[in-house]
């Protein structure tokens, strides 16, 4: 069986274990969404902590769908330089970097943004957040196009790995959810007709990527009554797989990353094992992992081929290559960033 510090292939990209630094917001941007020497600084310190891959946070599609006000943006060709610098500074620390794409849908600050925020329906999100204006047929098409281009400019950024952000509570998340989705188009209804769009956005930019890596931030599980169930997540993923996704990065839905009553740690493993069997692609597990010994469990348990592991590595940049000394792994250190 796979171990935490095994390497891990596909599309071509090698990463030197099966620990993922994933995307987590620093606000350290301009507000127009630049690349500052902070967030640099940043990254490359995990990069150079020992883990396989590092994800940089969610990126911005467009404007309206930005989730704060220093927010990495990916919505228009000049920041492609400032993001290229952070691809570069990683790669010189040997190892491979991806980027999320995201829009924050309902959740967008819209005082910020100067518009309306933008979901599938008008109806208030769970949790109280105000009931934002329903995207019409036509700005749904523009929504795909938006999340292409900013995949073009990943690419134009070197990047290694595309991920597309549908968890959380965000645009392609609400798309999914019974409870945001109450459209009567197809775009709604049915599971078929509200994950309709994620396998639009995930033909679009695969169209784009090529044979660069494409990962989707699945939030399978909204836990919250009449929302949508563990078993259809499983679905949705199975649906994902075929419409072009290599790897499925397993979180909630509606619910959040961190929802309360969970236990840890990998809180959200079961996700990952189901939708693991149901679409038969690799899977990442995540939630509130903190000791490498259930990192490593996971991986070989079957639970999840590679692990998430947020919060200990913000806290501790060196994590990774701490928990190779605890377990004695035999993973190179010196491992290439990923190559084609």
């Amino acid at each position: 069986m796979p171990h935490l510090f095994e390497s891990f292939t596909h599309r071509g990209c090698t990463f030197r274990n099966r620990i993922v630094f994933p995307p987590i917001a620093q606000d350290l941007c301009s507000p127009e969404g630049e690349v500052t020497r902070k967030l640099l600084d940043h990254y490359v310190a995990r990069a150079r902590g020992g883990a396989g891959l590092v994800m940089l946070e969610h990126s911005y599609v467009e404007r309206r769908g930005r989730y704060s006000t220093r927010q990495t943006g990916l919505h228009h060709d000049g920041l492609v330089y400032g993001l290229r610098r952070v691809v570069e500074a990683v790669h010189d620390a040997g190892v491979p970097i991806g980027i999320q794409l995201a829009h924050a849908g309902a959740r967008a600050c819209a005082a910020d943004n100067h518009e309306p925020a933008v979901g599938p329906s008008a109806v208030t999100q769970p949790g109280g957040e105000p009931a934002p204006r329903a995207l019409g047929a036509a700005e749904i098409t523009e929504v795909c196009a938006r999340f292409a281009a900013a995949a073009r400019r990943a690419l134009a950024a070197h990047f290694d790995v595309v991920e597309i952000h549908g968890a959380h509570g965000f645009l392609l998340s609400e798309f999914l959810s019974p409870l945001t989705n109450q459209r009567t188009d197809r775009h709604g209804g049915d599971l078929d007709g509200r994950s309709r769009l994620l396998r639009e956005v995930v033909a679009a930019v695969r169209a784009v990527v090529g044979e660069t890596p494409l990962w989707f931030r699945l939030g399978a599980d909204d836990r919250l009554p009449g929302g949508l169930t563990l078993e259809e997540g499983a679905r949705v993923g199975q649906a994902l797989a075929a419409a072009g996704v290599d790897v499925l990065d397993v979180s909630g839905g509606l619910c959040g990353s961190r929802p309360p009553g969970l236990p840890g740690p990998g809180y959200f493993a079961y996700a990952a094992r189901a939708v693991k069997a149901a679409a038969g692609v690799p899977v990442v597990a995540v939630g509130g992992i903190t000791d490498p010994r259930d990192a490593d469990r996971l991986v070989r348990d079957g639970a999840c081929d590679l692990v998430a592991v947020g919060r200990a590595i913000l806290a501790d940049a060196e994590w990774p290559a701490k928990a190779l000394d605890l377990l004695g792994g035999t993973a190179r250190r010196d491992g290439g960033p990923g190559s084609r």
